[in-house]
């Protein structure tokens, strides 16, 4: 593949729901182009985007892919991002290094809950799109159903610049209303428009005429004293609103046919902006800290963004990264600002799927990949060391679901944690965390498939087997009075002995108030030299917890009084009363148990909410508001994490798919009585099993 010059190439994410046709339609446009000889199929396996194993078993995409395409002398790097809602994390990295959007909707479903996520990522980076209704060979197509539900669904001027010829089985090309002309077939050969559409196309000219006139000042003059825009002056007018956004344009396709698939990459070629045109990304310099605009100068001091990385036991790492400022080559040196440390890039490759295609450079504007960086992760920024700047990656959505991983056999162990590292350095919305208060090891992910898909690929690609569960609640202990206790330890034997009496008061704090240890004991009853012994004991319970295994929280302890020996007293001695006197102060305070509550926003649409908050008021929760934007209801509730671990699928049970949640840590409060004697049961079980196992 030739390198491009910054103004041939043009950087376009495909983003939609799952199952509108993103991955057939860059098969088609391969095919189309030339870059493959036959169209591959999801439900065959064989599709040059969707190549991981996961990804074939499942017939979904679940990586971005990169799939460059040479057409009219332009190199168009198309993204292909995952539609399923699990893996968000995917289409953001796309997003982030694209310079324009394809809307993808089926032309029957309309929009769906992925088309809206995408389009919320897509309005948070501020880039152009372009609305491609597909699947128009389809049964039941319905071109202005599809345009009715976007029109409804975003706030946007959906402009249309292609008609549909037929529909359906008898859909056969597009109307071209810039060019006034009919494109049939798959690339579009130009004819006359069918006399019982050019009423029709007339009046969506005129349409199309008028909001190109409105994004330019002088064309808006001529228009509206009444002179006709010429097609040289629509396409102006209509690249300028696309560029700021105050147009959508609206084409249609149909990509397991690929009619229209020709029109659709001259448009490209057109219309999108190349990285000349495209509102150029911030960076941080290293030195100061006041942000500026990279400018894509292929002359220019080197920037160059990670916002993809694969690791594979037998290749290696794939860094994936766009060059935004600057030229890199291969067998060259560049320095990764976020680690502080040079990298050598070998030999560098533009990316077809997994085909890799040896390219000498890669210039200002372009995208590639690299193997076997050494300290390289996700959301680096790889420039030259004379000018360190860093580029901020896209934020994340926090994980939604999580499960306690632990290994299946114990030649897993060794190898559990490091292959679970490496798979969240792939995969920012991929978290990997200990739980001291369970001893768990907890894997935290997006929804069920996002994790099922990070557990296999751990059998798969590294060899390590991994069982999943229902994490243990982070319970904590808690005391409610104030209570008094004393223990005296002795023991006798051939030699020295082992003595210690301790006289201790517990006390309640305020929640979060953790734990104060308190030495009042005057007139030289114990050594003060045993107050770190006894506070020691103490750790040793608070850490292990006494009702159900939790740690004990929000107390205070005093040491007041007590004993020793002048021979017999020793560390040990004051360890173990100090342990035992809290023991029996503890049951004599109130103890009670502590649940984590967390604050949920829940966005659904309307007609859900009903649904919603009943379900609520089944897990415990408490709504603390409710409010209106648009069409969708924004809940605000309180819920303990017990009732909400698997929210996740019951959410998109409960609204078909349509509503998001997020959720933070709010506080910790009081379990109610007769579901905390529940909890104490099963943890008093739990120890005699371990005991018998044992």
């Amino acid at each position: 593949m030739k390198t491009y010059r910054t103004e041939n190439l043009r950087n376009i994410v495909l983003v939609g729901h799952n199952g509108s046709g993103k991955t057939t339609l860059t098969e088609a446009m391969l095919f189309i182009s030339g870059a493959t000889t036959r169209m591959g199929r999801v439900e065959e396996g064989n599709t040059v985007s969707d190549f991981d194993e996961e990804e074939i078993r499942r017939r979904l995409s679940i990586y971005t892919s990169l799939i460059p395409i040479e057409w009219s002398d332009h190199k168009l790097n198309f993204l292909d991002a995952p539609g399923y809602l699990d893996f968000v994390g995917e289409m953001k990295s796309a997003v982030h290094v694209a310079d324009c959007a394809l809307v993808v909707v089926d032309s029957v479903a309309g929009v769906e809950v992925g088309t809206e996520q995408a389009w919320a990522a897509l309005e948070e980076r501020g880039l152009p799109r372009i609305a491609v209704i597909n699947k128009m060979d389809r049964e039941n197509a319905n071109y202005e159903r599809a345009l009715e539900s976007l029109q409804r669904a975003f706030k946007a001027n959906f402009v249309p610049i292609q008609l549909p010829i037929g529909s359906q089985a008898a859909f056969e090309g597009v109307v071209d209303l810039i060019a006034m002309k009919a494109r049939r077939g798959p690339r579009g050969e130009a004819g006359e428009i069918p006399p019982a559409l050019r009423e029709e196309a007339e009046e969506a000219r005129m349409r199309l005429m008028e909001a190109a006139a409105e994004s330019d000042d002088e064309l808006i003059v001529k228009y509206l004293e009444g002179g006709e825009l010429t097609e040289e002056e629509i396409r102006r007018g209509l690249k300028a609103g696309f560029l700021t956004g105050r147009i959508v344009p609206v084409v249609c396709v149909a990509g397991f046919s690929t009619i229209g698939i020709g029109p659709l990459l001259d448009l490209l070629v057109q219309l999108a902006p190349s990285p000349l045109e495209a509102k150029p990304i911030e960076a941080v310099p290293v030195s100061n800290g006041q942000p500026e605009a990279i400018q894509p100068d292929p002359a220019g001091p080197t920037v160059a963004y990670v916002f993809k990385i694969t690791a594979d036991p037998f290749v290696g790492k794939l860094a994936y990264f766009r060059v935004f400022r600057g030229t890199v080559r291969s067998n060259s040196h560049l320095f990764n600002a976020n680690k502080g440390q040079d990298e050598r890039l070998a030999q560098i490759f533009v990316m077809r799927g997994k085909e890799q295609i040896p390219v000498p450079e890669l210039v200002a504007g372009d995208i590639g990949a690299v193997p076997k960086l050494n300290v390289t992760g996700h959301g680096d920024t790889l420039c030259d060391r004379s000018h360190p700047v860093r580029i901020a990656p896209p934020v994340y959505p926090t994980p939604l679901y999580a499960v306690a991983v632990e290994p299946k056999t114990k030649a897993d162990s060794a190898k559990l944690i490091p292959t679970l590292q490496r798979l969240c350095e792939e995969d920012p919305t991929l978290h990997l965390r200990q739980e001291p208060s369970t001893h768990q090891t907890i894997l935290e992910g997006m929804g069920d498939a996002h994790i099922d898909v990070a557990v296999r690929r751990a059998a798969t690609k590294f060899g390590v087997e991994i069982v999943t569960s229902v994490p243990k609640v982070p319970y904590r202990e808690t005391i409610t009075k104030v209570a008094r206790a004393q223990y005296r330890h002795k023991k006798q034997t051939g030699g020295a002995g082992q003595f210690g009496e301790v006289h201790l008061r517990i006390e309640p704090l305020p929640r979060d108030g953790g734990f104060e240890y308190v030495w009042e004991v005057f007139g030289g009853a114990i050594s003060s030299n045993f107050a770190p012994s006894i506070e020691k004991g103490i750790r040793s319970v608070m850490e292990q917890g006494l009702l159900a295994g939790y740690p004990i929280v929000d107390l205070r302890v005093a040491v007041y009084d007590g004993k020793e020996h002048p021979v017999d007293s020793n560390d040990i001695s004051f360890q173990i009363a100090g342990r035992e006197a809290f023991k029996l102060a503890f049951q004599q305070a109130g103890p009670v148990l502590l649940e984590p509550i967390m604050q949920f926003t829940i966005i659904v649409p309307e007609q859900f909410t009903g649904d919603v908050i009943s379900d609520l008021n089944t897990r415990r929760a408490r709504v603390q508001g409710i409010e209106q934007q648009g069409d969708k209801s924004v809940i605000i509730a309180l819920a303990p994490l017990a009732e909400m671990q698997r929210y996740a699928t019951q959410l998109r049970s409960l609204t078909q798919g349509r509503g998001v949640f997020r959720m933070t840590f709010s506080h910790y409060e009081e379990v109610p009585h007769h579901i905390a004697q529940t909890i104490i049961e099963q943890a008093r079980r739990e120890r005699e099993a371990a005991k018998e196992k044992a």
